[in-house]
């Protein structure tokens, strides 16, 4: 009868245990049910993998923009440096060419001097030396030479030298009382001041 209770043990234990197998199995499979019906769970990235996928796309959409504006800013700079430069080559050359015309007439002006005091003499009437004086006019009025200083003027220290000083009881201000020679103006430079005589209030 004794082997009949062990033989009963151990039958009722075997059972157990097969029982426990079988509860741990399905426990097992419990738990990876969640991973085998969502496969798509773990390939989903994260909010940080998102927002860092976002970023780099922003910069790779905007980098190239960045730099298309870059280059036109300098485009545009070396555009305005050159538009510069060439308002600068421009306003040298008429510097230079405006100086060389004036010391090729302040040259010629003592001839023109002793021209203008002969034809006031009459010494020109009938002579090639007219068509001269009339050549060398036209070609000072072409190139902007202006002769001033006329009795009567307004005394100007600035384009006017004043040989001789007269007091005089006529005049209340500084004036021209004669020409010894004429002043000239090329454009706004003076070329030569006119030598005067003035009169001086007494």
């Amino acid at each position: 009868m004794s082997d009949d209770i062990r033989d009963e043990s151990v039958s009722f234990n075997s059972e157990s245990d097969s029982a426990n197998e079988q509860a741990q199995a399905a426990s097992s499979d419990t738990a990876s049910a969640p991973d085998s019906e969502n496969p798509s769970a773990e390939s989903e990235p994260s909010g940080s993998d998102a927002l860092d996928e976002e970023l780099k796309n922003l910069v790779d959409e905007t980098g190239p923009i960045s730099k298309e504006a870059e280059l036109l800013a300098d485009l545009q700079r070396l555009q305005a440096e050159f538009v510069n430069y060439k308002a600068r080559v421009e306003r040298d050359r008429d510097v230079a060419r405006n100086s060389a015309i004036a010391e090729v007439l302040r040259a010629i002006l003592p001839a023109l001097d002793d021209l203008s005091r002969a034809e006031a003499h009459g010494d020109l009437e009938g002579s090639p030396f007219a068509a001269v004086v009339g050549k060398l006019r036209n070609a000072g009025d072409k190139f902007g030479l202006k002769a001033f200083g006329e009795k009567g003027d307004k005394f100007d220290p600035e384009i006017h030298n004043a040989l001789v000083q007269t007091p005089s009881a006529e005049v209340t201000e500084n004036v021209i009382a004669d020409v010894v020679e004429p002043g000239f103006m090329l454009g706004d430079r003076l070329l030569r001041p006119a030598m005067v005589a003035v009169h001086i209030p007494a």
